[in-house]
């Protein structure tokens, strides 16, 4: 199947600038944890360490030149740690590093080391590529990183290349070898499912999985409307029912008991020999358990994902902003959270920005 170009851009993302003179919402606690309008409570944020990557994903990245963030945009380390302290005085507990690719960055083990130090945060995790894991994972792990989650979306080699744009399928399964080797753990396969691409896989992934001599969790995620071509439509979405019969073929499946904030669903097979997850954003969202928010690499606070409107933190980092004002910025940005994403419904609007700019 060829992906063409299928429709225009879409609305501008609107960007807020909190300032301390904002007024505080109605109802909005000015302390205690970081909560929305809804009572969901912020205990994850996922942090975009730069927008840079050196895939081509068709989901994900624009076809031809890719309009980069300026370097002098991007936050520094010190503004970063600074931004995750004060959500960790909040409640937040767990960091994900992302990108664009995060292990681009110059100096991502110095990151993880100091976001690992932070009184409050449990643990830091990431999500790469892996077509520099292999060289890094030991680094990494000694800086304190835990999870590790790679993107992984074939096992052949052919329809790979069709997907990322890149021939580099050996590398990123060395990289794997390497992030077990060093101890990371979870180790989680993250598989963007598209209808006519790569379903057919399926099978394959779990019966590949439960042969490795390590634990690796699949997860296949829901193609969402995020891409940087436009390509996205409904009938491309292969869904958490189909996913699950072609899992039924492997091995009889049972449910396990999941935390209702995780994305992903988990399942296991019933001889023991595996789990995976379903991350059904389009078929079965879980907006209402939501405890989650973004930071992007130029320092824009999204609440959602799906989010068309942002909140700058950059501007007040460098404008002399105390924490307290930081803050009650970012608690203004939580409150008026919506209730959901609305790609099912009529009044659904694609963000301008494409996932390599928000941050997976």
């Amino acid at each position: 199947m060829t992906l063409g170009r299928l429709g225009p851009a879409t609305a501008a993302v609107t960007t807020h600038v909190s300032r301390s003179s904002d007024a505080t919402p109605p109802g909005m606690p000015v302390k205690g944890p970081l909560v929305d309008q809804f009572g969901r409570v912020v205990r994850k944020l996922r942090v975009s360490l730069t927008d840079r990557c050196n895939f081509r994903c068709l989901y994900c990245m624009p076809d031809g030149d890719v309009p980069w963030i300026p370097s002098e945009e991007i936050l520094s380390v010190d503004e970063i740690e600074r931004v995750v302290r004060i959500c960790a005085r909040m409640g937040v507990e767990k960091i994900r590093l992302t990108g664009g690719e995060p292990l681009l960055r110059p100096g991502v083990e110095e990151i993880v080391e100091r976001i690992r130090g932070i009184p409050g945060i449990r643990a830091v995790s990431m999500t790469t590529n892996g077509f520099l894991l292999e060289e890094k994972a030991a680094a990494l792990k000694a800086a304190g990183l835990q999870g590790i989650n790679v993107s992984l979306d074939s096992l052949d080699r052919d329809r790979f290349r069709q997907l990322t744009r890149r021939d580099e399928l050996e590398r990123v399964l060395a990289g794997i070898r390497a992030a077990a080797r060093a101890g990371l753990e979870p180790i989680k396969i993250n598989a963007v499912v598209m209808r006519g691409i790569n379903d057919g896989e399926i099978e394959t992934f779990l019966r590949w999985a439960r042969e490795q001599p390590v634990q690796l969790t699949i997860r296949f995620i829901e193609f969402m409307p995020l891409d940087g071509s436009n390509v996205w439509t409904r009938d491309l979405v292969y869904t958490a029912d189909e996913i699950l019969e072609q899992a039924r073929r492997v091995a009889p499946v049972e449910e396990v008991h999941n935390d209702p904030s995780d994305p992903a669903r988990l399942y296991r097979f019933a001889d023991g020999r595996g789990t995976f997850g379903i991350i059904a954003s389009v078929s079965r969202p879980f907006c209402h358990a939501c405890d989650r928010i973004r930071l992007t690499a130029d320092g824009k606070i999204r609440n959602c994902l799906f989010a068309v409107e942002e909140y700058d933190l950059r501007e007040m980092l460098r404008a002399g902003a105390t924490d307290g004002d930081i803050e009650q910025a970012i608690r203004r940005a939580v409150w008026v959270k919506w209730r959901g994403h609305l790609i099912n419904q009529q009044g659904f609007v694609k963000p301008q920005r494409a996932m390599y700019a928000i941050g997976g």
